[in-house]
């Protein structure tokens, strides 16, 4: 069964979708992030940071709506950057059912603004000019110049520092034509406070458990939802730049939803997009190359490793899509290891394999290569894949369903017990200073990924060696393949022995 976008489904039941366009560097990205009340897009001084189309949902006076923010409108040569990047503006105004036209007040009307305001008063949806960066008086002369651009009164606000929400919201809702609903005072104050939170973008791209706090209590939260069956599988698709990402994902959605050409480096940011995939809802994410850090310089290709880097650590499942031109370099090897490192479930798909002579021997040769170097989550799935015609693409989604089904599974602690002294029976585990060590009890406290607990008489003294011993045989006995497996020791006697 092929994808379908969660968009495409039943117009009453789907809320009203509004666009963010205007030219770069006007503060859609920060509007965006104010409105949704969280921090996921991009933002920078950096002219022509977004490029994709980025999704959110904002409430807007408690109704929900749909928010699309876009790249920057741009005058450009056919088949550049630029004008593929206007081309997704294009098609987000005439799929909206309102559009934000934003210009910067403190820089006043400019050439770009007037051509593309022609643009937005030929679409088919209203169009609410806002003049963002009208804090103080800051703002005050491109306010008035801005009823130049024949969109009517413009709504003067500071997206930065969160002025003129409410009359924007107004706007809003009248040009969706709903009516403001009950919204809880402490809704309201949670999404404010996120907006507050520094941007995890900001951060080192190659720093470890930067932000920790934040992250485990949202490791918490989707551990507790785990068993919501309404809840989207998160998958990141992730790699080297140039390796084909932004193509798979667009073959997967069935639709040019993303920027792609032969340029490494298109995507910048994380873009996240929901469709149902054989029954089950999906959220893919579709993120930046990643080099290795010594060639990480520009101010942008940090901002979107980071965000790159904080999608595996938020996903459930990664897909590591490597060339089959130039399998396993250093750098896929980096990041299949820190997929690993953060627990997530891995497949590793192996793009433009139709141009490989000897599929045969290439796919046993990068079986044995997986088995090598991917240690930590032996049996990881390895599938060809064209994404430029579609070929593998289902096997691709196939494999992604089937790790998170491992990626989630429990196992009784009567059976852990079982396998346990039949790998002791098996294998007995070596002395310590004369004294035998003895492992008597195994329990599994969590999942996602699998975890298990034993209880050591001396864990200290236990050799790495019979630790993955262990899990080799915990793994083939109770069918874990590709997945991290953690493995725990505690010091104590079967705490559910009875006196």
């Amino acid at each position: 069964m092929r994808s379908s976008p969660l968009t495409a489904g039943d117009p009453d039941q789907m809320p009203p979708t509004v666009a963010i366009v205007g030219r770069p560097n006007v503060g859609k990205s920060t509007l965006f992030n104010r409105l949704t009340g969280k921090r996921t897009a991009l933002v920078s001084d950096l002219p022509g940071l977004t490029r994709d189309r980025r999704e959110g949902e904002a409430d807007v006076a408690g109704n929900a709506v749909r928010l699309v923010d876009t790249a920057g409108l741009e005058e450009a040569a056919p088949d550049s950057i630029p004008a593929r990047m206007r081309a997704q503006s294009e098609q987000a105004i005439a799929a909206a059912d309102l559009v934000l036209f934003v210009i910067d007040a403190r820089s006043g009307i400019t050439p770009a603004d007037k051509a593309f305001a022609a643009v937005a008063r030929r679409a088919a949806a209203k169009v609410i000019l806002v003049a963002n960066k009208c804090e103080g008086k800051a703002g005050s002369g491109g306010f008035y110049e801005a009823f130049e651009l024949g969109l009517g009164e413009p709504v003067a606000i500071s997206a930065e520092h969160g002025e003129g929400l409410s009359d924007l919201e107004t706007e809003m809702l009248q040009g969706l034509g709903l009516k403001p609903k009950l919204v809880s005072r402490r809704r309201r104050r949670r999404g404010r406070a996120e907006d507050d939170m520094p941007a995890e973008t900001e951060s080192d791209p190659t720093a470890g458990d930067d932000g920790e706090t934040g992250e485990a209590a949202e490791a918490d939260a989707d551990a507790a939802a785990a068993d919501d069956p309404t809840r989207p599988i998160r998958i990141a698709v992730v790699g080297r730049p140039n390796a084909g990402k932004s193509t798979l994902v667009n073959t997967i959605l069935g639709e040019e939803r993303m920027i792609t050409g032969p340029e490494p480096g298109l995507t910048r940011d994380s873009i996240a997009t929901d469709l149902v995939w054989k029954s089950r809802r999906v959220r893919l994410f579709d993120t930046a190359g990643l080099r290795r850090k010594a060639r990480i310089s520009e101010h942008a290709e940090k901002l979107s490793a980071s965000d790159a880097i904080r999608a595996i650590r938020f996903a459930e499942v990664v897909v590591l899509l490597i060339d089959a031109g130039h399998p396993f370099e250093q750098q896929d090897l980096v990041i299949g290891n820190r997929v690993v490192e953060e627990g997530r479930a891995l497949v590793i798909a192996v793009n433009k394999w139709d141009a490989v002579e000897d599929k045969q021997k290439a796919l046993k040769d990068l079986r044995e290569t997986v088995e090598e170097k991917f240690a930590g989550a032996s049996g990881v799935a390895v599938v060809p894949v064209s994404a430029l015609s579609g070929r593998g693409v289902d096997k691709v989604m196939d494999a992604v369903l089937a790790a998170y089904d491992v990626w989630n599974k429990r196992v009784s602690t009567a059976a852990l017990n079982r396998w346990l002294q039949e790998a002791l029976d098996r294998h007995t585990p070596p002395a310590s200073s004369g004294r035998r060590i003895r492992i008597r009890y195994v329990t599994q406290p969590s999942s996602r990924p699998p975890t298990f607990v034993a209880f050591c008489s001396k864990p200290g003294d236990l050799p790495p060696s019979y630790i993955r011993y262990l899990v080799n045989s915990l793994r083939d006995a109770f069918d874990l393949p590709g997945t991290p497996i953690r493995f725990g020791l505690r010091k104590g006697s079967n705490p559910y022995a009875k006196d």
